[in-house]
């Protein structure tokens, strides 16, 4: 077995992803309704055959052979049979129509979770949901390890090395902060105008000055594109075809930009991890956490700073086409900061965005670890958001319906997104140690920022683990203090709030 032989068997399997990347793209963007069946079994039998190779005979070959041959192989080739050697453990015992099943109920879920939105109703959608549990429950043994509960089997598959306690504690802290935040706010602060937030921007308006944005940003459109969708998302077909997607909203220009600026940040993500893992399983973040701290570091951590819109509102009004040339820079940014309960995840503002994870978090574990039905969940559901945000959805579509991942399996991915937001947090207070962030936002430089995250996490791939990554960019484990500061900081400016 030579180390060439080992890395062409995985650029064939890397081939087969890369297509049924792209099947999924479609299936977001612009399939028909009623392909969906026939797309759901072309998937299945792709998902099969990757499988196929992933657990297959010339892989279990080569790992045998370089696992006593280990000095044969050149740096970035143990790097890679690390890799590979830990998704084969975790998925080689797995029967193959189990995971071509997956496939197949994963994309008539998706359908389903289309047409349920359409009805507003979740009972069109809750037999696919809970076939999707279902599937999802078989697998758990065949991945668990020594994880106390089914659900830590599903965080780990996301997040490596997470656990429910972890969980419990970190974000048990982070809902305290933000609550005593929301409070002070209550009862100290000078509430922001946002009477103009919802004046008309058209959708070609939007989209050039977002583009023009996030090009800047570093987001390479050589090697990607933006496309319209249901529910916004990244994919990575290949290293030099990685595309972003969101919905537009005319009468609220926050959705589409923020949205796109989110979804590049994964982009860059995957334009940056180093080439020479290119066609490899280590071509690829170590964690949704991780990845996740890239789309909100650029969305949430630079697009809250006041010097990130100084630079950027004349261009904005210039898009605008004058629809907003009446509204001073003060009044346009504290705007964007004004925080309110809502009830959709993505339109949530950064103040209350980590409570929605919280709540899908403890849904989720309470559906795997059999304290909640499926019947259940949208009165589950709403009874939280009554709790934790003090509103409560009037009907499934901007409750329960709202969110894509269900439909995919996603199970254990929503904690990503808290983590990620703390992830950047302590990502900027390292990097503000070694940049003057504000003066670089301020004349739009922003190649040293990219250059920094390039540095620190994005070149790495899968080649260190999210702790591992973590901990070097920032000297310490993680800590929820920094993502408090920075709220607290963040809103106290713009709430007027003396500290």
């Amino acid at each position: 077995m030579k180390e060439k032989e080992f890395l062409a068997e995985l650029e064939e399997l890397a081939l087969l992803n890369q297509t049924l990347a792209l099947l999924d793209w479609d299936s977001q963007t612009g399939m028909p309704e009623t392909a969906a069946t026939e797309r759901g079994a072309a998937s299945g039998y792709l998902s099969g055959l990757a499988f196929e190779k992933q657990t297959g005979p010339k892989i279990k070959a080569a790992l045998d052979y370089f696992s006593a041959h280990n000095d044969e192989l050149s740096e970035i080739g143990k790097t890679v049979y690390q890799v590979t050697k830990k998704d084969y453990e975790e998925l080689h015992a797995i029967p193959k129509e189990l995971m071509v099943e997956r496939s197949r109920l994963y994309s008539q879920a998706h359908t389903a979770w289309l047409k349920a939105r359409q009805t507003q109703s979740f009972s069109d959608f809750q037999a696919a949901l809970a076939e999707n549990i279902r599937i999802t429950k078989e697998l758990i043994p065949y991945y668990k390890k020594d994880e106390a509960t089914d659900y830590d089997v599903l965080l780990n598959m996301f997040e490596p090395g997470m656990t429910t306690e972890v969980l419990d504690q970190v974000f048990g802290e982070l809902k305290a902060g933000l609550v005593k935040i929301r409070q002070t706010i209550n009862e100290k602060g000078q509430k922001p105008d946002t009477s103009f937030k919802n004046r008309t921007m058209t959708k070609e308006q939007q989209q050039f000055f977002v583009k023009n944005l996030v090009a800047k940003l570093g987001f390479d459109f050589k090697r990607g594109r933006l496309d319209d969708t249901v529910h916004p998302f990244a994919t990575r077909i290949t290293r030099d075809d990685v595309r972003i997607t969101t919905r537009w909203n005319e009468e609220d220009f926050t959705m589409g930009i923020f949205g796109v600026i989110h979804e590049a940040g994964h982009g860059i993500y995957e334009q940056s991890i180093d080439a020479k893992y290119n066609m490899t399983p280590v071509y690829d973040a170590p964690s949704m956490g991780i990845h996740e701290s890239q789309s909100l570091f650029y969305e949430i951590i630079l697009g809250s700073k006041r010097s990130f819109w100084e630079k950027q509102y004349p261009h904005f009004q210039k898009a605008a086409a004058g629809t907003f040339d009446d509204i001073d820079f003060e009044r346009f940014y504290r705007s964007l900061k004004a925080t309110a309960a809502s009830l959709i995840r993505i339109e949530a503002d950064s103040l209350t965005y980590p409570l929605h994870i919280i709540i899908r978090y403890e849904l989720e574990k309470a559906l795997f670890n059999e304290d909640l039905a499926v019947e259940d969940l949208p009165q589950a559901w709403n009874d939280k958001y009554e709790e934790y945000l003090g509103i409560r959805p009037e009907n499934d579509l901007v409750g329960v319906l709202q969110d894509v991942h269900w439909s995919g399996g996603m199970f254990g991915y929503f904690p990503s997104y808290a983590l990620g937001y703390m992830y950047a947090a302590q990502l900027l207070a390292a990097m503000e140690r070694k940049l003057d962030v504000d003066n670089l936002l301020a004349t739009e430089d922003y190649a040293p920022i990219k250059a920094w995250l390039t540095e620190h996490i994005h070149k790495f791939g899968r080649s260190k683990t999210p702790s591992e990554l973590i901990t070097a960019a920032t000297g310490e484990a993680l800590n929820p203090q920094y993502l408090l500061q920075y709220l607290t900081d963040l809103y106290y400016d713009v709430y007027q709030i003396d500290k």
